[in-house]
């Protein structure tokens, strides 16, 4: 579960990034965050993975109050959350099997688990075939996808995507939002940042609207209307 709690952040008295924030997401939930840019959507997400802490307010992560978490404990708290983001990030030198792998390498897994894990994750995001390739080589779509496999590899309990269709044509949008879903169907919880609105429409899911730091409308099966 993820619970802000009377959240606000605050930069300066001319920059209030979140005010009074106070929602939950439970368990195998989808939800979308939507807003425009500098609604304060970012600063959310950096806040959840302790990126950033509130000026304000208390953050939990099932039973975990993510702002009182010392540094050293943040690494195991991020492994419970895969993050996806607009521009891929991935390391351009590395192929989608090591893009995805290192993941597992920096959480020390074993060689003999990386060679399992990997080839199923891919097989998930349906790029089992294109291990090899590099990202010079693969779409964008097919990027976002590598991202999605490399979100998902340690098996987190929730995945945030935030503006994930950021850059990419209506047809692969519609395909990553697709793989979003079945992901949570699969039971990981779905947190998708996005302004667009389309997506949103389309999905008939929850929606949460946020404007200049606030929340302005919470809603089951929302769509995307903001005043």
């Amino acid at each position: 579960m993820i619970f802000f709690q009377n959240v606000s952040k605050i930069y300066n008295s001319h920059s209030v990034a979140l005010d009074n924030v106070t929602f939950k997401i439970m368990p195998q939930e989808f939800a979308t965050l939507v807003g425009r840019s500098g609604a304060g959507k970012s600063t959310l997400i950096k806040l959840l993975i302790g990126e950033e802490r509130p000026t304000k307010g208390r953050i939990f992560l099932d039973k975990q109050e993510v702002n009182k978490l010392e540094s050293k404990d943040m690494p195991k708290l991020r492994r419970k959350i895969g993050i996806v983001f607009q521009d891929f990030k991935l390391l351009p030198q590395k192929n989608a099997f090591e893009n995805v792998a290192f993941a597992l390498e920096a959480a020390g897994c074993l060689p003999k688990e990386i060679h399992e894990f990997v080839p199923q994750i891919l097989d998930l995001v349906g790029l089992k075939d294109k291990m090899l390739n590099f990202p010079r080589e693969l779409s964008g779509g097919e990027r976002q996808r590598v991202a999605i496999a490399r979100a998902m590899i340690n098996q987190p309990d929730i995945l945030v995507a935030d503006e994930p269709t950021g850059n990419l044509d209506p047809i692969n949008s519609n395909d990553i939002i697709k793989l979003l879903l079945k992901i949570n169907e699969l039971g990981t919880t779905v947190l998708l940042a996005t302004h667009n609105k389309q997506i949103v429409d389309s999905l008939n899911k929850r929606v949460i609207s946020i404007e200049s730091g606030r929340i302005i409308r919470d809603e089951e099966e929302g769509r995307y209307i903001l005043s």
